[in-house]
């Protein structure tokens, strides 16, 4: 089905584009098969999400980790396969025993304020593919993180009884988790992937 995809997409680009190279369709199947594997893992999840009777909430968790993401970067999985059980446990077994479990207020500030010093020590966590080698970058993208992680912070501790504060809650849980080098070290890869290269 993916070769499928792929092969009819690329032949319609190529009907219509007599003057590309082999580079640019090497990146466009490369980009090809990214769109296919993205596609197919959120209709899988949000299918589960929808049976699970917590696609609401799905959508929610998922639209704050990705601005909390944005500036943080963090963890992601070697293969596609491996990236769909994760996303299948982190973003649908997660949340619903969150959702579904009442946290005491120790607990919740001992975790909020867990995250946040994660924040202030590991954001941003690049990959192998995506270094951060620039230090400029890197500061501004840690104090953007900082920022977000403790505005969450704040709006979970002061109205806490108000809808979106356990959809902030898990979304800043779900950063912590893929920023901090225990994720990384856990599945072989390598964390501050920056200092490997001459221009930190």
């Amino acid at each position: 089905m993916r070769q499928a995809f792929i092969s009819h997409t690329l032949n319609f680009i190529m009907q219509n584009q007599q003057d590309i190279t082999d580079e640019q369709i090497e990146k466009l199947k490369y980009g090809l098969e990214c769109l296919y594997i993205t596609i197919t893992k959120f209709v899988v999840l949000f299918s589960l999400a929808l049976v699970l009777g917590i696609l609401k909430d799905f959508i929610f968790i998922l639209l704050f980790f990705n601005i909390l993401r944005y500036p943080a970067f963090g963890f992601h999985a070697g293969n596609s396969f491996m990236c769909f059980v994760l996303s299948s446990l982190l973003f649908i077994g997660l949340p619903y025993i969150l959702l579904h479990v009442e946290i005491s207020p120790t607990i919740l500030y001992i975790l909020l304020f867990f995250s946040l010093g994660c924040f202030i020590i590991f954001a941003p966590a690049d990959t192998e593919k995506r270094p951060l080698s620039n230090k400029k970058r890197r500061r501004i993208r840690k104090i953007v993180a900082c920022i977000l992680a403790f505005l969450y912070i704040i709006f979970i501790i002061f109205f806490p009884n108000v809808w979106i504060s356990k959809y902030l809650f898990i979304a800043l849980l779900l950063e912590t988790i893929a920023i901090i080098p225990p994720t990384y070290w856990i599945f072989g890869q390598h964390y501050a992937n920056y200092r490997k290269l001459n221009q930190v």
